[in-house]
């Protein structure tokens, strides 16, 4: 525990120490990190990186009590640290807002302001949510659980919120609050036999002497949601994944059949014949693998034939091929932006893009997501701030959790007005948008207006790998500079071979693209008609959106035991509160398997609550 003098210096000692952790913790320079500079739309910190940053500065000034995660400044965060040490506080705090001092207003509008990146003075308690705040479905659902875990409350009023209005939602969880006050039943906390409301997030900060504490910890925990049957990962395939697939049950010691809405074999191209002979004669060709990097060893005539033949599909002057999606997205990012360049990412970007981006060191900013108007004041606030680098603008093309496309036009707009470059992640478009499925760029009818397509090869390729497509020069570049190409083997040579024939199906049997999309169209179209919240999607992710974690969890359950296998999604996939299922369609599925799917989401929906019993 740090001791602090008494005395005017108190605030300026404080400050530094705050200071010198954020620094540590973002590998910012110091000078940049000024008081009132916003966490995520000036510095890019993400709440995986603020939750370490509060641990953190708690334990270096001895406060017993968690820090709040709504602070927003180094600023609110320094009168955060006086008002735990029971100093007076000489740092500007914001104004308070017309809420007050009522704590579950107070708790409202720190929720809003963290979620929707608005300054106090721009929330309105009567303004509509969505037509005068732009506060959609998914930002509330965030907004409700940060206050509902502020207030105590659990996770499930997440769910049962109807409110317009920040006024309206502030009296709503009050009234919530007065039955738990006296006495009404609460859900159990962990270690009363009932039931764990713990999530991943509670271990990823824990501290101990022991380095392998938060493992043991994690593990006693995971080992009880899995008896409780309700993580379920990683069990093993025994057969092909097509539409259906074989699983072998690790808990039950035993094979299973499933419908299977949880591969991104999107077009079916796995298991085609033309692709699996590929593989086999170029593996007995040239072996196994070649042990190598590009560089050093590790190309043949087959990773140059790919190169072109992925420029060529893409309709870009050429590329240069990753060991894997994830490590496309680092060094691309790593390799092209540094410190004094600046970053500007959508806020539900794929993990692959946020490790880029801190790999970087480059000043990180973060738009609402697909929210243009956001993203145009952050480009502008970065001119206006004059760093003297480049600016680069990156999106997923279709987000993977949550299945809605990019606002790729306004993107390319903006980027053009602001002197920025563009690189769209097209890990689940690549063999689904655009009419012959080469992605986002053509989906728009923007080819060659996207200065970077990056996407993964593990997907509708189905085989394994990243790319980047783009201007010769720039590829070039990011061959000698991507530390994730240069200091790492490459694909084996019957990968590669596997990935030209995939793309010579591809454009050989056009119907497998036809066919996606009618299946696509039929079960969203069922899930909707039977009430269920899919968000925007518009590709061949369909995420059934719940809320609750706990409820997620019960509902993948019950789908497993009518034998259909989807993902269940919770923290750190999505943020808690936005619990979901993740059902991924391919061309593969038949009417059959696509009705009999949509009754198993619906009964067991009934039976967990997610929805009403009929009457």
């Amino acid at each position: 525990m740090t001791h602090l003098m008494d005395g005017p210096q108190d605030t300026v000692r404080i400050h530094r120490k705050v200071v010198g952790i954020v620094a540590e913790r973002t590998l910012y320079d110091e000078a940049r990190l000024l008081p009132d500079s916003h966490f995520e739309a000036d510095l890019g910190i993400d709440s995986v990186i603020l939750e370490s940053i509060l641990v953190s500065v708690g334990e270096e000034f001895g406060i017993a009590e968690r820090l709040p995660g709504d602070v927003t400044t180094i600023r609110e965060l320094v009168a955060r640290v006086e008002g735990a040490l029971g100093l007076p506080s000489t740092a500007a705090r914001p104004a308070a807002g017309p809420g007050g001092t009522d704590p579950v207003l107070e708790a409202v509008l720190a929720g809003a302001v963290r979620q929707t990146q608005y300054q106090r003075s721009q929330l309105a308690l009567d303004a509509d949510f969505e037509s005068e705040l732009g506060i959609d479905s998914v930002i509330l659902t965030s907004l409700v659980a940060e206050a509902a875990q502020e207030l105590g409350l659990p996770e499930s009023v997440v769910g049962t919120v109807t409110a317009k209005t920040l006024r309206g939602l502030a009296a709503e969880l009050t009234a919530l609050l007065a039955p738990a006050a006296g006495g009404a039943e609460r859900p159990a906390a962990a270690g009363d036999g009932s039931w764990d409301d713990r999530s991943m997030k509670d271990f990823t900060e824990q501290r101990d002497p022991d380095l392998f504490a938060k493992a043991r910890s994690f593990g006693a925990y995971r080992r009880r949601r899995e008896e409780e049957r309700l993580y379920w990962y990683g069990m093993p395939l025994v057969s092909r994944c097509e539409n259906r697939a074989v699983i072998y049950d690790e808990l039950e010691g035993r094979e299973r059949e499933f419908l299977m809405f949880a591969s991104n074999n999107y077009l079916g191209l796995a298991n085609h014949p033309r692709v699996v002979d590929a593989v086999c004669d170029a593996t007995r060709a040239y072996g196994a693998t070649h042990t190598g990097s590009r560089f050093i060893g590790g190309t043949n005539m087959l990773h140059k034939e790919l190169e072109r033949r992925l420029a060529a599909f893409k309709q870009r002057p050429a590329a240069i091929v990753y060991p894997g999606g994830y490590a496309a997205n680092l060094g691309a990012i790593s390799g092209l932006v540094k410190s004094y360049d600046t970053l500007v990412v959508d806020k539900l970007n794929h993990m692959s893009i946020v490790d880029g981006s801190r790999l970087s060191g480059g000043i990180r900013r973060i738009y609402r997501h697909n929210d243009m108007r956001d993203l145009e004041q952050v480009l502008r606030r970065g001119a206006e701030q004059g760093t003297g680098g480049g600016t680069l603008i990156v999106a997923d093309g279709v987000f993977s959790m949550h299945g809605d496309v990019c606002d790729l036009p306004e993107i390319v707009r903006l980027a053009k007005a602001y002197g920025a470059r563009v690189l769209i992640d097209d890990a689940h478009a690549t063999g689904v948008l655009g009419a012959r499925g080469s992605g986002t760029a053509e989906h728009f009818g923007l080819k060659g207006e996207v200065d970077l397509e990056l996407g993964t090869m593990s997907k509708a390729l189905a085989g394994m790998g990243g790319f980047v497509v783009g201007e010769e020069e720039v590829v070039e570049y990011l061959r000698y500079y991507s530390n994730s190409y240069v200091f790492a083997a490459n694909i084996p040579a019957g990968v590669a071979a596997g990935l030209i024939a995939s793309l010579d199906v591809i454009e050989a049997e056009p119907e497998r693209l036809k066919r996606l999309w009618a299946n696509i169209t039929t079960l969203r179209d069922g899930l909707r008609k039977a009430g269920f919240d899919l968000e925007r999607t518009e590709s061949a992710i369909l995420p059934i959106v719940i809320g609750d974690e706990r409820k997620a969890m019960e509902m993948g359950r019950a789908v497993r035991a009518r034998g259909l296998f989807c993902q269940t999604v919770v923290y750190p996939g999505v943020p808690l509160g936005d619990a979901r299922l993740r059902v991924s369609v391919t061309c593969e599925h038949t009417p059959q398997d696509l009705e009999l799917a949509t009754g198993i989401f619906i009964e067991s929906a009934t039976e967990t609550g997610v929805l009403p019993r009929s009457e």
